[in-house]
């Protein structure tokens, strides 16, 4: 029997463990492509809907070849005529090879004001490479071999309110620094001995790709292995330490778990500058495993994944961790946020750590989280949906489209292309379409922005719309959403606000809808940049609108 119809038909026996299709429709799959010919460990979406994704570059052969005349020369007797990048357009499933010059192999990435893809560090001769994708028709991939002071592997990058992006941490790398190089203060390299203290041991760190986030004072979030502080990093200065997350797991490389940043809602208030309140900066971590998982997977022996998950106000007088529990363990989980509000919690594994051949029990049901039922009782905070038949496991990525599905891909926990193994290298993207996906309520339709798609802060926007079959309005609000850089479960400067819009909904002449907002307030709140725009009606989001903001 085929194996994965074997894994489906014990998902559905164990529906009723794992509240399946019980009550309420729960998501669905489709497999977008069969092979893009790369496996795809980094992934990002640019603002003219095209997704770019890369592998690393020193493995050998890929399953897609370069343009004829595009072999890259290795040395004065070999060459390389394999891509390992491509584009992917999910309206029409075209894939088109890109051309990269340098090892991209655990690598880190955010964008530019202009929407510019700006890729950072690598492996080797990629380690100190910043390289360079925009968004436009024939464009490939630009590389500034010098562009980083200090090699960064399994380093994270955050966007930061002067649209710089500062690059933290990396393998034996104690530092951080900002690209690109535009100042003298660029060109210095800043210590962080926090990165340090917080290694497990040298071999098995666990504390690689640290999580960051900017928090709304301007300052960053940087956590790493168990514990946080908030960093000023304009004057090199940790500003306050935060208390180590609760149960004895470590949640970064390659003990893997994720994190995001809970959406930001702004309110407005009644002075004559139409000031927003500045809000509340909420983390919630999930996942992880023991900080010995990866010694002992090494040697056979794969300990079960945390189940726990915990949330953290940064901005809170005096922090504490709120703990509660997933309804599946696992590590290696990338957490999406979706336009509505609520994080889905996908891929990854029940047992094991990150690594080659070091994890096990694929763990194929995704699972939503709604950050706003907390103070309820589980079985509504946390929802087990509807399971792929593909595993993904190591270097598997997920990623959030306009339209509201999650793209998946990747998935290589092997040394090099390996289609037989335990787990088979994944060249395939398939898309989950989350439970608002129900055809029970209509899907608002953004009909125009104004005054326009270049925003400034503060600014006061309209929004019209379309809704078919509603004489009732209800339950309606404006969100916000940074592209993000996926890899190894990080989504590096993932960012969802809710705008300050107010609840009067007025008619057109046209017939159609129209809201009333304002702009984030400043940079802090929303780095410059593009963003998606959402309509959310009773829980159901409109496609995203591509909106520009900046200090115009």
């Amino acid at each position: 029997m085929d194996p994965k119809i074997l894994i489906f038909m014990l998902l559905v026996c164990c529906s009723s463990v794992f509240n399946v299709g019980a009550q309420s429709y729960q998501g669905k799959w489709k497999l977008l492509k069969r092979s893009i010919g790369v496996s795809a460990m980094h992934m990002a979406l640019l603002p003219n809907e095209k997704i770019v994704t890369f592998d690393r570059s020193e493995f050998g052969p890929s399953n897609i070849t370069l343009p004829q005349g595009k072999c890259i020369k290795e040395d004065s007797k070999s060459s390389d005529c394999y891509a390992h990048s491509v584009e992917f357009d999910p309206a029409t499933r075209a894939v088109r090879p890109l051309t990269i010059l340098s090892d991209t192999w655990c690598s880190s990435g955010a964008f530019s004001i202009d929407g510019t893809l700006v890729q950072s560090g690598g492996y080797q001769l990629g380690e100190k490479v910043v390289r360079y994708f925009k968004p436009c028709m024939d464009c490939d991939w630009e590389e500034d071999q010098n562009g980083l002071l200090s090699p960064r592997w399994y380093a994270s990058n955050q966007v930061l309110p002067d649209g710089k992006i500062i690059v933290v941490g990396g393998r034996y790398q104690f530092t951080y620094e900002f690209i690109p190089k535009l100042s003298g203060s660029d060109r210095i390299l800043y210590k962080l001995p926090f990165l340090k203290e917080t290694r497990y041991s040298a071999l098995v760190p666990n504390n690689l790709y640290p999580f960051l986030h900017l928090s709304t004072d301007g300052n960053l979030f940087v956590f790493a292995n168990d514990r946080g502080i908030l960093l000023d990093y304009i004057n090199n200065k940790v500003i306050r330490s935060y208390p180590v997350m609760p149960g004895g797991v470590s949640r970064n490389y390659p003990s893997t778990g994720s994190s995001v940043l809970l959406p930001l809602k702004l309110f407005s208030t009644t002075d004559s500058d139409n000031n927003t309140s500045t809000p509340d900066a909420e983390v919630l971590i999930c996942g992880g495993t023991a900080p010995d998982s990866n010694e002992k997977a090494n040697v056979g022996v794969f300990v079960p994944a945390s189940k726990c998950c915990g949330r953290l106000i940064i901005t809170a007088a005096s922090p504490e961790w709120e703990m509660e529990e997933m309804p599946i363990n696992r590590v290696m989980g990338d957490m999406i946020m979706l336009p509505t509000g609520d994080v889905l919690i996908i891929n990854g594994a029940a047992k094991g750590t990150a690594g080659w051949g070091v994890a096990r029990d694929p763990v194929l049901n995704p699972v939503l989280y709604r950050p706003d039922a907390r103070n309820s009782d589980e079985s509504t905070r946390f929802e087990v949906l509807a399971p792929s038949l593909i595993p993904r496991l190591y270097h598997s990525t997920a990623h959030l489209l306009s339209d509201g599905r999650v793209l998946v891909g990747g998935s290589n926990p092997n040394i090099n292309y390996n289609f037989s193994a335990l787990y088979p290298t994944e060249l395939s993207l398939e898309a989950f379409y989350p439970p608002y996906f129900t055809k029970t309520k209509p899907r608002p339709s953004i009909v125009a922005v104004n005054p326009g798609l270049k925003i400034g802060y503060k600014q006061k926007i309209s929004l019209e719309f379309t809704l078919e079959g509603s004489a009732i309005l209800s339950d309606l609000f404006v969100t916000m959403v940074a592209p993000s850089f996926t890899t190894h479960s990080i989504a590096m400067n993932q960012r969802l606000l809710v705008l300050a819009f107010n609840n009067e909904v007025k008619k057109t002449s046209s017939g159609n809808y129209l809201v009333e907002g304002y702009a984030p307030e400043t940079a802090a709140l929303a780095p410059p940049g593009y963003y998606q725009l959402f309509l959310v009606h009773e829980a159901i989001p409109s496609k995203g609108k591509w909106i520009q903001i900046k200090q115009f």
